[in-house]
């Protein structure tokens, strides 16, 4: 990268009383760079590194956010058209790319595990917690790669403060113990110092606008995932009302079930306040 900016030369044309240099010649990145002391040289090589490093994890999470939004929508869009959702499987290639593959996985695993619980309130509350696992496990993989990004924005600034001043502590320090020097000769170590500033607003720079852009990506997919993962539970729960209201062959409907013979009414019934002794009788036979 070095070697590309060695070629690059700004002269007072193109850039009249910005980038000039103390002989009116152009401002040369490379001159400057070899300029510096070595801490200021390795500040600068290290933060050219985590500029080519917040770039790759830009593009890349981006990259994966987009391709499971994707996947996600349409795995969605089919399980809205498919009837009965817990006689379905879901094949491990499918498990491996799709988020809400893995997360509806984990639920119709969670139903079969619990099939023999005749409460149905117990199984439903099962099949959510399983499904709030996968949500927090999804959660964690579409936030990775994030922790490392802020640090780059928030550590990036620093690192290139830190050479600067350690730069310019070497220049007037060199200007202290010897004798007869000028500005000519202390500007190009200050200059060379500063670079190493500009190196790390070169990292924080866009590394910070690329964060918040992913980082508000990442929130809304965990949204998205939030409100699958409780569509998901109000399917199966429907389905398993549907199931135990569904009568069992052989069985009769209750409608159409002879209602039971009344009791005969008794004697003693007729008297006043029969009703009552005769369930106190009851009571006290039982």
């Amino acid at each position: 990268m070095f070697m590309a900016l060695s070629s690059l030369s700004f002269p007072a044309a193109a850039a009249p009383g910005l980038l000039l240099a103390a002989d009116g010649a152009g401002f040369n990145l490379w001159a400057t760079f070899m300029n510096a002391e070595i801490f200021g040289k390795s500040i600068v090589i290290l933060l050219m590194f985590f500029s080519l490093l917040a770039w790759t994890v830009m593009i890349s999470k981006h990259l994966d956010l987009t391709k499971w939004r994707r996947v996600n929508l349409d795995f969605q869009t089919r399980l809205r058209d498919t009837e009965m959702l817990m006689q379905q499987t879901v094949s491990t290639g499918l498990r491996q790319s799709v988020p809400y593959a893995r997360l509806f996985h984990d639920a119709i695993e969670a139903a079969r595990q619990h099939a023999a619980d005749r409460d149905p309130a117990v199984r439903l509350g099962l099949i959510e917690n399983a499904l709030q696992r996968g949500v927090g496990v999804e959660c964690v993989r579409y936030e990775r790669k994030m922790v490392l990004l802020g640090s780059l924005v928030s550590g990036a600034p620093f690192m290139g403060l830190l050479g600067t001043v350690v730069g310019v502590m070497v220049a007037f320090n060199g200007m202290g113990q010897s004798s007869g020097m000028s500005l000519q000769n202390i500007a190009p170590g200050v200059a060379s110092a500063l670079l190493a500033t500009v190196c790390g607003l070169l990292v924080a720079i866009p590394s910070v606008f690329g964060y918040n852009f992913l980082l508000s990506q990442v929130k809304i997919m965990i949204t998205e995932l939030e409100n699958f993962a409780s569509w998901l539970a109000d399917r199966m729960e429907l389905e398993m009302e549907a199931q135990k209201i569904t009568p069992s062959p052989g069985a009769h409907p209750v409608e159409q079930m002879a209602p039971p013979p009344a009791p005969k009414p008794s004697a003693a019934s007729n008297s006043p306040g029969a009703e009552r002794y005769l369930r106190l009788d009851v009571s006290e036979q039982d």
